[in-house]
């Protein structure tokens, strides 16, 4: 539309934005349950079965945390945008849907996780072979 008729499609960064937070959010946690993310594989050899089995449950636990902590700092932003009616700039979309489905995809995020743990602690060491 820009170059077209030179009338450019207004708030096209915000929808952009807002449908990134949405689809990216939702997304991982569906993907760390099919196992689809990428993973390089480049000191399995060196670190043997059990160095790849506290390198899991290391990599889990710290996901774990982090996933935690984005989670509830966006829980306090879901809060204040609502109570305060954050909108984006252009075109005034309210922001704490958005913060909600952060959350809420964090929340997943870190069950699959957990979840991995669990199962990975119970296969033992001989599942990381």
């Amino acid at each position: 539309m820009r170059y077209a008729f030179n009338a450019p499609i207004l708030g096209n960064n915000e929808i952009i934005e807002m449908a990134s937070v949405v689809l990216v959010m939702l997304a991982m946690p569906s993907a760390a349950q099919k196992e689809l993310h990428i993973r390089v594989d480049v000191f399995d050899g060196m670190i043997g079965a059990f160095g790849r089995f506290a390198g899991d449950i290391l990599a889990r636990g710290i996901s774990i945390y982090l996933l935690a902590l984005l989670g509830w700092r966006s829980w306090g932003k879901l809060a204040d945008a609502a109570e305060y009616g954050d909108a984006t700039n252009m075109l005034s979309i309210p922001l704490w849907p958005f913060y909600g489905l952060l959350v809420l995809g964090a929340a997943l995020y870190a069950l699959v996780l957990a979840i991995q743990l669990v199962d990975i602690i119970r296969s033992g060491v001989a599942r990381s072979e």
